[in-house]
């Protein structure tokens, strides 16, 4: 998770102004909230009558990407319907420099990992609801999974034509095969569901009353209505506590999937993970390079499984 990220302090005045315009009264205590990526402001404000939101905000001096993603979530945020298990969109503020986004406030913590049982049977089916809910994904977003994932599912391709000395051996191997799998796996991503795409425990919040609540949304985009639930079962394999195996073969939504469709794409995104830990940090974000070569990591035994 990031270590260099901003504060509500940081912000620039104007900044700090339109937020409290949105929220139309003064903020007077912010904490800053710990997890994620972005190098930008993620604070828990409160303001002078009380009220209670969230804020996330960032610049081009903290990484020159993060703005775009910020400008899609407020874009997908504002599409999203009622019934989504998400926090809803209150404003944002666009300068062309600094972007914030201004969020209800959701009272919750991460799911713990190694996953709990319980609380994975949770997340998985509010995953399953959520997919009826945003399908047919809100006309807003045009963006497919095929488009969203077509360079990372690429990584083998980039793997195969630069091997690392450090690459499994197991991999180095199949390299043709593991490229042909991700094909078929971004192949396999159409569907017009809205799919988070980035559903890991960081971004998933547990309430008090045992709900679940997705957050971050700047990656979403339309594909198959499994895709969510899958995405929960690789961070199952790579934080432990159950087999990602079983629960596929044991829930409504992966239960049906085409065995090759699967494996392509927990392939698309191994090869992604391994491709992209070898790459220099972005400015900014200087741990995700080590979390992306935790997550392939962990998915090469369950990918070699699947591949006997």
């Amino acid at each position: 998770m990031t270590k260099s990220r901003i504060r509500w302090t940081d912000l620039p005045g104007p900044v700090r102004a339109a937020v409290e315009e949105i929220l139309g009264d003064r903020v007077v205590a912010a904490e800053s909230q710990h997890g994620g990526f972005s190098p930008g402001t993620a604070d828990r404000v409160r303001t002078a009558g009380g009220r209670r939101a969230f804020v996330k905000a960032v610049s081009p001096a903290q990484n020159d990407r993060s703005p775009t993603l910020h400008r899609a979530e407020a874009r997908i945020a504002a599409a999203l319907p009622p019934a989504a298990p998400a926090p809803r969109l209150l404003g944002s503020h666009d300068d062309g420099d600094w972007i914030a986004l201004v969020f209800s406030d959701v009272e919750g913590r991460h799911p713990v990992t190694p996953w709990e049982a319980g609380e994975l049977a949770a997340v998985l089916s509010t995953l399953e609801a959520m997919a009826g809910v945003l399908t047919p994904a809100p006309a807003a977003v045009v963006t497919t999974a095929a488009e969203q994932l077509g360079y990372d599912f690429g990584g083998w391709r980039r793997l195969a034509d630069d091997p690392p000395a450090d690459l499994d051996p197991w991999a180095r191997a199949r390299l043709p095969e593991l490229r042909a799998a991700a094909d078929r796996g971004l192949a396999a991503l159409a569907g017009d569901t809205l799919c988070h795409v980035d559903i890991r425990a960081d971004n998933l919040l547990i309430g008090p009353d045992g709900g679940v609540t997705v957050v971050d949304w700047p990656w979403a985009c339309r594909g198959p209505a499994w895709l969510d639930s899958l995405l929960t079962l690789i961070n199952v394999q790579v934080h432990g506590g159950h087999d990602p195996e079983a629960l596929l073969a044991a829930r409504p939504l992966t239960a049906g999937v085409d065995h090759a469709d699967v494996t392509g794409v927990l392939a698309g995104f191994t090869g992604f993970f391994l491709d992209g830990a070898r790459q220099p940090p972005p400015p900014g974000i200087p741990t995700v390079r080590a979390f992306q070569r935790l997550q392939g990591d962990a998915l090469l035994p369950w990918l070699a499984r699947r591949m006997g």
